[in-house]
């Protein structure tokens, strides 16, 4: 397209500001991302720049080191500003005595990478455009170089990882995705030692494809069954086939790679984004919760086949009609089985009044999921002999 005559093409201060991010961003190595972040806030008249990334406990916004940007101590996500801005993905402006600390969400597709933050003389609404521009430069940033080097993942260890752990991560799609018609979020536990949970998603069009799964056993074993379950998963939902398909494809894949003693808890649900009508299929899993007007509607019961790896019959296929606004919580066993020694399960009753209590809050998916798990743990005296696993999906109409 050619401009109209007389049309002004020469650089702004703003395109200026953030074409450095851009210009540099093909070739950047990882470890360079903190002083490009350095360089470009000082351009803008800031200082004291801080890259804070969450831990994979998700409790701690931890920050990046690099050259020119802020150090510190970890800080606790429930407790700080920094945090407040993680959990609502919201700026948040705090007067100093120097000036005005502005903390910015990064966010990538709905995911919170973490939080941005500098500190300006005073601050504009131009100020506030151009930095949220940059941010959302940041978290891409820190997303496309994520693979290319250990740099965020050891920012984000809190402890040692185990390989069973370290395995499952590296299955795992973003923590949250949040678009116009749906969010999703999860959240695992133990965050360093989980092994046979894992979920998996894709947004195919108007289709949300979800899947969770919990395999027997725990360490390495686990985390190998779990991983060739998701693969099966991913497979046969990119040919296109139906649920009654991908559960076929899942447990044919566990059966010729472990036998018949070993078997995969599963749940896959579709949901079409326009017109809020999901389909889904339970293999041995809890069912799931339907969750209407911030209160626990009712439990989705329906109809389950063996878990995959069994060679159960072909699944019966459950629907139901969402309503705009309405969440449907999948967890694992692990989340209501643990119980301190000699007391009763935690039980769905005790997971019940935690999910009303937490959605009277009105925060996003995100925020919830997190909490919830937090919660269930706390109130199971921090305890986790299990894997312990939630989704949360939303449909927003």
């Amino acid at each position: 397209m050619t401009a109209e005559p007389g049309t002004d093409r020469s650089e702004s201060f703003g395109e200026a500001l953030l074409g450095a991010v851009l210009d540099r961003a093909h070739e950047l190595p990882p470890h360079l991302i903190g002083p490009l972040v350095a360089d470009v806030v000082e351009r803008l008249g800031g200082r004291r720049p801080q890259v804070l990334l969450q831990d994979y406990g998700q409790l701690l916004l931890v920050p990046l080191r690099g050259e020119g940007l802020t150090g510190g101590d970890p800080q606790d996500i429930d407790a700080s500003v920094a945090g407040r801005c993680f959990l609502d993905a919201q700026p948040v402006e705090m007067p100093e005595a120097d000036g005005v600390r502005v903390h910015l969400p990064l966010l990538d597709g709905g995911d919170q990478v973490g939080v941005m933050a500098v500190t300006l003389d005073r601050v504009d609404d131009d100020d506030r455009r151009l930095l949220a521009r940059l941010s959302g430069l940041v978290a891409d940033l820190l997303v496309t170089k994520h693979g290319y080097s250990d740099l965020f993942f050891s920012t984000r260890r809190g402890e040692p990882m185990s390989v069973a752990a370290e395995i499952q991560w590296s299955l795992l799609p973003p923590l949250a995705m949040v678009m116009p018609r749906v969010a999703v979020a999860g959240i695992l536990e133990p965050a360093y030692d989980v092994a046979g949970d894992s979920f998996d998603y894709a947004l195919n069009g108007d289709i949300l494809h979800v899947a969770m799964i919990d395999a027997m056993g725990h360490g390495l074993g686990a985390a190998t069954m779990a991983t060739v379950a998701i693969g099966a998963y991913r497979h046969a939902r990119r040919l296109g086939t139906g649920l009654s398909e991908i559960y076929a494809a899942m447990d044919v894949a566990v059966v010729h790679q472990f036998g018949p003693d070993h078997f995969v808890t599963a749940q896959m649900m579709r949901l079409d984004t326009a017109t809020g009508r999901m389909h889904w299929v339970n293999a041995g899993h809890p069912p799931p919760i339907l969750v209407r007007d911030h209160r626990v509607a009712r439990r989705l019961v329906a109809p389950t086949t063996l878990p995959v790896g069994l060679g159960g019959p072909a699944p019966e296929v459950s629907e139901l009609d969402l309503e705009r606004g309405d969440r449907v919580l999948c967890f694992t066993d692990g989340l209501i089985e643990e119980h301190a020694v000699g007391e009763e399960q935690f039980g769905e009753d005790q997971l019940i009044d935690c999910v009303n209590r937490l959605e009277r809050t009105g925060r996003g998916v995100r925020a919830v999921a997190r909490s919830l798990s937090h919660t269930l743990k706390r109130a199971r005296g921090g305890h986790t002999t299990d894997d312990a696993t939630l989704l949360l999906v939303e449909w927003r109409g």
